[in-house]
């Protein structure tokens, strides 16, 4: 079927037409068809990305009367970025439409400037409720006209507390209007308002309620709390093309884990409710042009991210409230098109992704956190591809090729393709050799789960020593010649902390000890840290933990008894582990390089590995208290 075949008027099949559009989607198809025929209350279940806003915009562009200039239809939406969106189609939807006008009413953004829009005369508002009700409270708004209520989003407006505002403003609204309710689930509170506000709706339903789409797969990897970041890193090299969100429960988070990326070189930014609209909208002009390659966002803020082509859905932590994970994982896979949602999960969360089975009616495969070797491969062969489809501009590269082909005479065509390789693959080698492995695996020594090829060390200095995460790993590095990717999973408390290293490398960390290493002129002490006592614990040892069981001053570390302070105030930031932005595989950021001297890191995909200071530590100990990288 096309949409001539649905019964738009010519005006609205014009506007279809410059769009590209020429079939329907299933959802657009029923309501379309369906409100074109008679005058309805509607449920319309669909999931994100099936083309929701044509499916209830074109209808009801179908009925407003241009020549009257008071408000005949009302969209609420739950978010400033999804009402603003649906303005955007509604204009482009009815661009033909003469003495047609629709407005745009959200927080976040000057209120005189909508005053003076609903004053000049619009057939259409699309809104947030909490500005809505402040237009009706100032009496600005008359919402006595309106034929058609449409509720986009409807599950996720009751989901943000949104009820109440809600029965306010639907009671402001005639009583023979027509309510259109569109949601991608259908929870009992969608269910309330249906009952309450609507007479005999119609149901349309593609798919199941609540169900997954068909061209989405779903992945998850198991890892502990204090790899989640690691992890997120190792996943995002190994597609190197990413387009893709990653969803996180709270805004602080949300901060974090884009600040860490940043600063470990990659393309990307946060997406939260702290963000100023003008902030929002910069955020968001970027990842819809793809300067950035990974978007963090809570929830609410990505509500209504209509952007096309995104390739993933990241869910550092799964949602709170398991419906969600529909609407998060709705950002991709849109249009028809195949999508990768992706789940980074600790044991905890085992039950949750049962939970999502069942309503997404789909199952999650699971899969080992790629290894350094996987991601070497994968980003080589993305880089031989990009050089074979790169474009080559003859007359600009013309006059430097002479002297480039003399340069090159001694070397066989094999040779310049190993050597040009070369020059990138060497830097995610270096940086990827002998790259933990991030995956738990049951039965090893970290409780019922944990990594066999890691070990957990205690050092007897902390924050009172003057140390950070990163001088830290740098202090350790150097004392053992190593590279400072080697040491990672820092936990730095105040008098003492906590380190993982590679478990072949156990041997040569101990024998610090009799190297009689001193800080301050106070003598370093490692020992291996023993995940077999519970959390809580305690020892008879003098010191309240004992380190001969993995504890460590007055109680000693979380993993052998350290009991934490929570009455004082000291929570420790279990979840996710990476200490603020502590680049714990090198520092680097396998998709560019580090931000050193101020200036900015180089953009996602070049490879750039970590380039280690290699000065000694007395040269590096003035910094401590400070981030270096």
């Amino acid at each position: 079927m096309t949409f001539q075949e649905l019964g738009l008027n010519s005006d609205l099949l014009k506007a279809v037409t410059d769009l590209g559009f020429v079939n329907p989607t299933p959802i657009q198809e029923q309501t379309i068809a369906l409100l074109g025929k008679e005058k309805t209350d509607l449920v319309a279940l669909a999931q994100t990305g099936t083309g929701k806003t044509a499916a209830f915009g074109l209808p009801m562009l179908n009925r407003i009367d241009c020549d009257n200039k008071t408000v005949q239809a009302l969209i609420l939406a739950p978010t400033r970025e999804l009402c603003v969106q649906i303005t955007n189609d509604i204009k482009n939807y009815g661009k033909y439409l003469k003495g047609f006008g629709v407005t745009a009413i959200y927080g976040g953004a000057r209120i005189d400037g909508q005053i003076k829009d609903i004053k000049r005369g619009v057939q259409v508002v699309a809104a947030t409720p909490g500005r809505l009700i402040d237009m009706i409270e100032r009496r600005v708004i008359n919402l006595s006209t309106v034929q058609v209520v449409i509720l986009d989003e409807a599950d996720e407006m009751l989901n943000m507390g949104f009820k109440d505002d809600l029965d306010i403003i639907l009671k402001e609204t005639p009583k023979e209007k027509n309510t259109w309710l569109f949601s991608a689930t259908m929870p009992k509170e969608v269910e309330r308002i249906a009952r309450t506000y609507m007479s005999k709706p119609v149901e349309l339903t593609t798919g199941k309620k609540n169900e997954g789409a068909d061209n989405l797969e779903h992945i998850y990897y198991m890892v502990s709390p204090r790899d989640r970041y690691l992890a997120l890193k190792r996943v995002a090299d190994f597609y190197p093309e990413i387009f893709g969100i990653v969803f996180c429960r709270t805004k602080a988070e949300t901060q974090e884990v884009a600040d860490s990326l940043i600063k470990d070189g990659y393309s990307a930014d946060a997406l939260h409710g702290d963000l100023s609209q003008s902030q929002r909208d910069f955020v968001m002009k970027r990842f819809r042009s793809k300067t950035l390659q990974m978007l963090v966002a809570t929830d609410v803020a990505a509500r209504g991210i209509d952007v096309n082509n995104v390739t993933h859905v990241i869910n550092y932590n799964l949602p709170e409230d398991v419906e969600n994970y529909t609407h998060r994982t709705g950002r991709t896979a849109r249009a028809g098109k195949s999508g990768i949602a992706i789940a980074i999960i600790t044991p905890k969360d085992s039950g949750k992704v049962k939970d999502i089975e069942r309503i997404i009616k789909k199952k999650f495969e699971k899969k080992d956190v790629p290894n350094g070797l996987e991601v070497c491969e994968k980003q080589l062969f993305n880089l031989v591809h990009k050089l074979h489809n790169v474009e080559v501009k003859d007359d600009e590269i013309e006059s430097f090729l002479p002297a480039i082909y003399e340069e090159l005479k001694d070397l066989s065509k094999e040779e310049i393709i190993k050597r040009v390789i070369s020059e990138e693959f060497n830097r995610f080698h270096e940086y990827y050799d002998n790259a933990p492995d991030l995956n738990i695996v049951k039965g090893a020594v970290d409780g019922a789960f944990g990594n066999s090829r890691t070990t957990r060390f205690f050092v007897n200095m902390g924050a009172l020593d003057g140390f950070n995460i990163n001088s830290l790993k740098d202090f350790l590095a150097d004392a053992v010649k190593l590279q400072q990717r080697m040491v990672f999973n820092v936990d730095v408390k105040s008098s003492f902390s906590f380190f993982e290293t590679e478990s072949k490398l156990v041997d040569t960390f101990l024998a610090l000890n009799s190297q009689d290493l001193e800080f301050n002129n106070r003598k370093i002490s490692l020992e291996v840290s023993n995940r077999k006592m519970k959390e809580g614990g305690r020892s008879s040892d003098s010191r309240g933990g004992g380190r001969s069981g993995g504890g460590g001053y007055k109680g000693g570390s979380r993993d052998g008894g350290f009991r934490e302070k929570r009455e004082g105030g000291f929570r420790e930031k279990r979840e996710g582990g990476f200490g603020g932005g502590e680049k714990r595989e090198g520092g680097g950021g396998f998709g560019g390089g580090e931000k050193r001297d101020g200036k900015r890191p180089r953009k996602s995909g070049s490879f750039n590995g970590p380039d280690r200071d290699k000065s000694s530590f007395a040269e590096k100990k003035k910094g401590f208290g400070k981030s270096k990288f």
